[in-house]
């Protein structure tokens, strides 16, 4: 199973990903901005989404499509 980012590069836990539009957090008012970094990802069994936390929102989960990586 190889999870890519928006661009086909390959992700591994730990990579810093960058995210590529501004993405409205479910369940909060927080709204994510484009450029925002998201250190120290971990890769879920959904080849589609990852796990990170960023300073504004602890435990995300991101699609893949919404981010690339740094």
């Amino acid at each position: 199973m190889d999870t890519k980012d928006c661009h086909g590069t390959k992700l591994a836990d730990g990579d810093s990903v960058q995210l590529i539009k501004d993405l409205k957090v479910k369940g909060s008012s927080v709204t994510l901005k484009r450029g925002i970094v998201v250190k120290g990802i971990r890769l879920t069994s959904d080849e589609g989404a990852i796990e990170g936390r960023s300073d504004k929102v602890k435990g995300l989960v991101l699609k893949t499509e919404f981010v690339k990586k740094v």
